[in-house]
């Protein structure tokens, strides 16, 4: 069995070494995650710098999980310093190789650090910060396209051998993945667009784990906006992080699970396993 964990920690620098509030909120989930023992870890938003983490990162990450090795991409010239980066932390033993691909995506998003592969020998494991659509909607037409280009990407390696894609998807796929759908057909994450981008991603031979095992259950949500105060604590939430499974190997999953990240606000931890 192998067990996966996925979350989007919106700046790994500061959850590591900041002293903030909100910092100890972040060192209090990374505890949780380092309970759960997970054989692989998929991080996103990491916002390190292009030479990645620096060695008061590895040091700290090394006190949260002894015997990982990590492997990273950040965002690099053209893009912006500091911005997006992905990383996957997986344990000593575990024979993979990396891959930080390039799927032509509109100019800067294939420099910023958005997609990390590893490939074992049974699976591909990809994690992935999906560009948002941005306020005003101003990057939608370029979201479309990168929908577009993932699809065929994830479909490539599909060819090969099954794939496991997790990571902050940008989008709430169904009515029953947003507390308020009714208002939000026009924000960045919901759109018609962006749903039908999904939509396709799924129907080029992919699964949404959460759903396969859970159905139409509602209420659940992998995140709730910080500058609303209460979003939270009314679960007024969003649930746009996912484990997808190539359909071929989705009768071997086990458990797909959102992972309490207590008060904390944004993203919260989603949770993999499967029998591999």
């Amino acid at each position: 069995m192998l067990k996966m964990i996925s979350w989007n920690v919106d700046s790994l620098n500061a959850a590591l070494t900041s002293t903030s509030p909100r910092a100890q909120l972040s060192r209090d989930v990374l505890k949780t995650i380092q309970y759960e023992d997970a054989d692989l870890i998929a991080i996103q938003e990491t916002k390190l710098p292009a030479s990645g983490p620096a060695k008061k990162h590895k040091e700290a990450l090394a006190e949260y999980f002894p015997g990982y090795h990590a492997e990273w991409v950040s965002s690099e010239p053209p893009a912006r310093k500091g911005y997006a980066g992905t990383m996957v932390l997986y344990k000593d033993g575990m024979k993979v190789e990396r891959i930080i691909p390039r799927i032509g995506a509109p100019a800067p998003m294939d420099d910023e650090g958005r997609i990390l592969v590893l490939e074992g020998e049974d699976f591909y494991f990809v994690n992935v910060y999906t560009p948002n659509a941005g306020d005003g909607l101003r990057r939608l037409s370029e979201r479309q396209e990168w929908d577009k280009l993932y699809a065929d990407y994830l479909a490539e390696l599909d060819r090969k051998k099954p794939v496991i894609a997790c990571g902050d998807f940008n989008v709430a796929h169904r009515e029953i993945d947003l507390a308020h759908p009714e208002s939000n057909h026009m924000s960045a994450g919901f759109t018609d667009e962006e749903r039908e981008g999904f939509s396709n991603l799924l129907s080029r031979g992919f699964t949404d784990t959460f759903r396969y095992i859970h159905g139409d259950v509602k209420d659940v949500y992998s995140w709730w906006a910080q500058r609303i105060r209460t979003s939270k604590i009314n679960n007024s939430g969003w649930r746009i992080d996912y484990f997808l499974v190539s359909d071929r190997i989705r009768d071997r999953v086990k458990r797909s699970e959102m992972i309490d990240s207590g008060p904390r606000q944004d993203h919260t931890p989603i949770m993999l396993e499967i029998d591999f």
